[in-house]
């Protein structure tokens, strides 16, 4: 992260390119989760109850609390980190500051919200069930706008330094 504080992305082609191979990899994490979803469920509440709390038409249990834990332990630590790592690499980017606090805190609060989603449709309401699919559309829109926001600022790097070369 250091080469976008000293402003070596100018001058460092190479690990300009290894961070957008790296993002290139993190859209396809992006594209799987959707699909991961959209294998599951999808945006109505009915099939996010049926989900969750388990269908006699579908011959499916409830989702056990034990299976819940495992799935939002992994999920918490991969997302925080994930979410880290695409933030901070937004924070050094030339955009505004207001766009940065914006998609960072949306990109956080929804990625939370996601995971305790399921949780509340389980545990305490079935009309939760609109709220994971809101908390779940927000994230990927939020992690979307993370993505394009980083490789923009890096393609425009890769565009000056080319610039700056030919000069």
């Amino acid at each position: 992260m250091r080469y976008f504080v000293t402003g070596e992305q100018q001058r460092k082609s190479l690990l300009n390119a290894l961070v957008l191979m790296f993002l290139g990899y993190i859209v396809l994490l992006w594209l799987s989760n959707g699909l991961m979803y959209f294998h599951r469920m999808d945006l109505t509440p009915g099939s996010v109850v049926s989900y969750y709390l388990g269908s006699e038409e579908k011959f499916t249990q409830p989702r056990s609390y034990e299976g819940m834990l495992e799935v939002s332990h992994f999920h918490l630590f991969s997302m925080g980190m994930l979410v880290l790592t695409l933030t901070h690499l937004m924070l050094m980017t030339e955009f505004s500051t207001r766009l940065k606090i914006w998609i960072s805190s949306l990109t956080y609060l929804s990625a939370i919200a996601d995971e305790a989603g399921g949780w509340l449709v389980r545990f305490v309401h079935p009309m939760f069930a609109w709220f994971k699919i809101a908390a779940f559309l927000i994230l990927e829109f939020s992690l979307a706008a993370l993505l394009i926001v980083v490789i923009v600022a890096l393609i425009r790097t890769r565009l000056q330094i080319r610039q700056s070369s030919s000069d």
